[in-house]
């Protein structure tokens, strides 16, 4: 049995961009997780150890989102890779970090990159 797990919108300031001001000043960003997994047996056994703890989800986030990178495709790696070897009984990740109102010449309201499997 395939079941999914999702936590969207982990919103957290950091201070990711190549720019020296993006590392002075920061910005907001936000943290999407998708997995699936099987968490039949904690449907009925209301057990958190038989599925995956969200605060430790959200945890990983805001550990590696401290990290700064000039790229946020390394901050998602890192999430990515990190979620992978915690949760042995994911069966697919699908992480997505979104930067809003990034440093551009023009009117953007966000960047974003994935990784999924």
């Amino acid at each position: 049995m395939t079941n999914y797990i999702n936590i969207e919108g982990i919103n957290l300031y950091a201070y990711h961009g190549c720019l020296e001001e993006e590392a002075k000043i920061g910005g907001e960003y936000i943290v999407d997780v998708y997995m699936s997994t099987d968490f039949s047996k904690a449907a009925t056994s209301d057990n958190l150890a038989e599925t995956i703890d969200y605060c430790t989800v959200y945890n990983i986030c805001k550990v590696e989102m401290a990290i700064r990178s000039k790229l946020i495709e390394a901050v998602c790696g890192r999430i990515y890779q990190k979620l992978k070897s915690q949760f042995s009984s994911l069966k697919t990740l699908h992480v997505k970090v979104t930067k809003l109102l990034p440093p551009m010449n023009g009117n953007v309201d966000k960047v974003s990159v994935e990784i999924k499997d």
